[in-house]
């Protein structure tokens, strides 16, 4: 059975006993969280969050990008978030590459032009949490959110770590 076939039989066995189907569009918690796309961090269990609770945005690395921005506004403006959390973790791929390094890999593999891709690499892990939590306090759309939070998550222990 390949991987899609297993998703697809095991949402057939979820959709059997799903409960959730009334559940309001804003989060009850009023709580956005961006975090990194890592498979080990499950963003819901580690905060106590159930379905419903949070609006959960992920990409690599957990970076304030243009389109993580925008989902937050989108969150806030129109679905009364209050509160942000931003969550890095420990053992991140990010901190293994530069941009430079992967633009050139990419363009020679595929034979076209990577230079304008940013992947937001970083070497540093509390600094990176820091300035994706700046930049979203900076947002102006973004200025009257109660608070913008960041930590470290530890892939070991499954304990965050807040950063300030």
């Amino acid at each position: 059975m390949t991987q899609l076939e297993s998703i697809k039989t095991q949402n057939k066995e979820y959709a059997k006993s799903f409960k959730d189907g009334d559940l309001s569009l804003p989060p009850a918690k009023k709580i956005a969280v961006l975090a990194c796309m890592v498979a080990r961090l499950n963003v819901n269990e580690l905060l106590g969050l159930g379905i419903g609770e949070a609006h959960i945005i992920r990409n690599a690395g957990g970076i304030a990008t243009e389109d993580a921005i925008r989902s937050l506004i989108i969150s806030h403006e129109l679905l009364g978030t209050e509160e942000f959390i931003v969550i890095n973790h420990t053992d991140c791929g990010m901190l293994t590459f530069s941009d430079q390094d992967l633009r050139k890999k990419i363009s020679e593999k595929y034979n076209s032009n990577a230079l304008g891709i940013e992947f937001h690499s970083f070497n540093d892990l509390e600094e990176n949490v820091k300035k994706q939590v700046e930049k979203i306090r900076n947002t102006p759309f973004l200025v009257d959110a109660v608070s913008v939070n960041g930590f470290v998550y530890e892939v070991r222990t499954g304990r965050i770590n807040e950063i300030s």
